[in-house]
């Protein structure tokens, strides 16, 4: 990326001549956190109103299990679809049309928890919340990896730090309308227009054409060519003929094996979200108040690993970070499940999390290392990534059924060694050259 004369282009806002500015691409990226941010705000909405959805439905504990499977169906629907809704809106009308249906869903839920307590509404809302957050995780990234790349610096991890950080804004929001006796209708009515709000207003700093590689300079299609209003030939083409050439790249095989650096460290991670307090619980005998101390070990070192893992990155290389990583993961877990000792458990929490910090954000920054088709290689990738996280928490429930479930995360000290040793894999293609937007 060259410092010499500044180029004219296009504006990453208003697509009009001018020159690439510093701002505009610290105005992009700020935009990415705030989607981020929402989209964790949203999904912690409605899971710290469950015990109040439950209490006015009457929901038995299977019939909770059965109504979150609603909104995992809607889940795995909106990863799929998402690179057709990519390659019809891009990611700004992307993301805002993802977020407004999850709003929707939020909105629908609130009705059918409280105003009108029904389950069937629950349920749809659920479905339509997990269609659009699930379609707007994929699109996010893909803007996220397409703001990294043109700034020059690793902000994945960042990014995904703003997602947490989301979900603690929503968790405390929550808490905060249940102490002072909110309706969920009003809680979750309220979350919904602030995020449609909040969207609308943030994505006028995405470029329009930021999921075909287009950066604020101008982009490059897949012939290598643009246009002289700075957008791509690629931009020009037919859906159905984007929607073909996003899907070629499944036939690409070192991306399959980001993938699956991306899959054994995301099921790692969720995991953990949906079993380690059971785990210190049922595993380790300890009561319910240290299980849930555990699980905020591990959030807390989950976050804070990401907020500093962008110039761990840049100073160190992917491929290095990712093998010590796993290393330490795999000794995390160790402590975890055969610890005998609080301090032990505890070590082990903040290693294991520590340890699957950044597969994901790697990831998505590794697939996006592409002259012309990073946009689909992220979001194949996040596909694979988030099917983890959906498909991984109920496996090790089954293995922890029949095999105990301390036993059953020894699976996950596996796929950290196949993270580590696929490694190479994510190897950056070529040195990058800050932007002096940051």
């Amino acid at each position: 990326m060259a410092h010499d004369a500044p180029a004219v282009s296009v504006d990453p806002v208003t697509r009009s001549s001018a020159t690439t500015a510093p701002h505009g691409l610290r105005a992009w990226r700020n935009a990415v956190f705030a989607v981020f941010f929402l989209s964790g705000l949203t999904a912690a909405s409605w899971v710290a109103r469950l015990p109040a959805l439950r209490d006015a439905t009457d929901l038995t504990t299977q019939g909770v299990g059965l109504v979150i499977l609603g909104g995992s169906i809607g889940s795995i629907a909106g990863l799929v679809c998402a690179p057709l809704i990519l390659a019809r809106l891009r990611t700004r009308r992307g993301e805002i049309t993802g977020l407004t249906i999850a709003a929707l869903g939020l909105l629908a839920v609130g009705v059918g928890g409280s105003a009108v307590p029904s389950v069937p509404l629950i349920v749809t809302g659920l479905v339509l919340f997990g269609f659009g957050n699930g379609a707007v995780d994929v699109m996010m990234n893909v803007d996220g990896a397409m703001a990294e790349r043109r700034i020059g610096r690793t902000l994945m991890p960042l990014m995904h730090a703003f997602f947490s950080f989301g979900t603690v804004a929503g968790a405390l929001v929550a808490a905060g309308a249940s102490a002072i006796g909110l309706s969920v209708l009003w809680h979750l009515g309220g979350v919904a227009v602030f995020v449609v709000v909040a969207v609308v207003v943030a994505v006028r700093f995405v470029p329009r054409d930021s999921s075909d590689g287009a950066d604020a300079a101008g982009g490059t299609d897949a012939a290598g060519g643009t246009d002289a209003a700075g957008g791509t030939d690629a931009a020009k083409a037919p859906w159905l003929a984007r929607v073909r050439a996003s899907l070629s790249v499944w036939r690409d095989g070192g991306l399959l094996l980001i993938g699956v650096i991306m899959l054994s460290m995301s099921f790692a991670e969720g995991s953990a979200n949906d079993w380690i307090a059971l785990a210190v619980v049922d595993g380790h005998g300890f009561d319910a108040t240290v299980g849930a101390l555990v699980f905020g070990v591990f959030t807390v070192s989950m976050t804070v690993s990401r907020v500093i893992g962008g110039p761990v990155l840049d100073r160190f290389g992917r491929v290095a970070v990712l093998r010590v990583l796993s290393a330490i993961g795999v000794v995390g877990l160790a402590l975890f499940i055969f610890g005998t000792e609080p301090w032990m458990l505890v070590l082990g929490t903040v290693l294991w999390a520590a340890g699957c910090s950044l597969g994901f954000p790697v990831g998505m920054s590794a697939a996006a290392d592409h002259p012309t088709k990073s946009a689909a290689r992220v979001s194949a990738v996040a596909i694979i990534g988030y099917c983890a996280f959906l498909a991984g928490p109920p496996l090790l429930g089954f293995l922890g059924e029949h095999f105990g479930l301390l036993n059953a995360l020894l699976l996950l000290m596996g796929l950290f060694v196949v993270a580590g040793l696929l490694a190479p894999a994510a190897r950056e293609r070529t040195r990058r050259t800050p932007s002096p937007a940051e």
